[in-house]
């Protein structure tokens, strides 16, 4: 789902004294672009970012950009991708989505991705997981958000218990990642949660 490039391309950059949309305290949420398709390709590619994810092999150029024809078509509808980019600079430092989103019920699954490494434990999760919960259940009116975490995974799992979530169920053996099965846990948390926490 999806940073050597230190610096954002030029189709990222904001306008000069523009506020962008979707701002939390140190990170902002923009749509992709097609010149994203490369540090994606870089990011899916390093072990170090993998090793968190479902993926099992090096994604390519090609393979990108049939992914990203596909998440601009169902892009605002039953699905939202976004970059998360730094307030300070612009520069992309992950992405997140919101994905199987149920008209009917007002449930949405998530995701996030930091890319590189060295740009963990800055914040930039946590603050850009808020922007989309507020975006989530402020102007799509869901009701329930949800994600799967790998069981090993303590330090996200408490990221998203700081922002809410609870844990609701193991699913056990749920996939086979890096040569053994592997348990995930399914965290979620509901609009009247979010919305006492917003409230205190």
């Amino acid at each position: 789902m999806p940073p050597e490039a230190t610096a954002a391309s030029p189709t990222s950059e904001r306008p000069a004294g523009s506020e962008p949309i979707l701002r939390g305290r140190i990170v902002y949420l923009r749509p992709p672009e097609r010149s994203d398709i490369p540090l994606f390709v870089r990011w899916l590619s390093d072990a170090r970012t993998t090793g968190f994810l479902a993926s099992r092999s090096p994604i390519g150029l090609a393979m990108e950009e049939r992914w990203f024809d596909d998440v601009l078509e169902h892009h605002g509808r039953d699905r939202w991708f976004f970059v998360i980019c730094r307030l300070e600079d612009d520069r992309p430092v992950g992405s997140l989505d919101l994905r199987d989103i149920g008209l009917t019920s007002g449930g949405a699954g998530l995701g996030i991705v930091i890319g590189d490494p060295a740009d963990t434990s800055h914040g930039y999760g946590t603050d850009a997981l808020a922007v989309l919960l507020d975006f989530g259940f402020g102007e799509l009116r869901l009701e329930r958000m949800w994600l799967d975490v790998f069981a090993f995974n303590e330090r996200a799992r408490h990221v998203y218990e700081r922002l809410g979530f609870v844990h609701e169920a193991t699913l056990r053996h749920a996939i086979f990642h890096g040569g053994r099965h592997l348990d995930l846990q399914r965290m979620a948390i509901l609009r009247e949660e979010w919305a006492a926490r917003r409230a205190n």
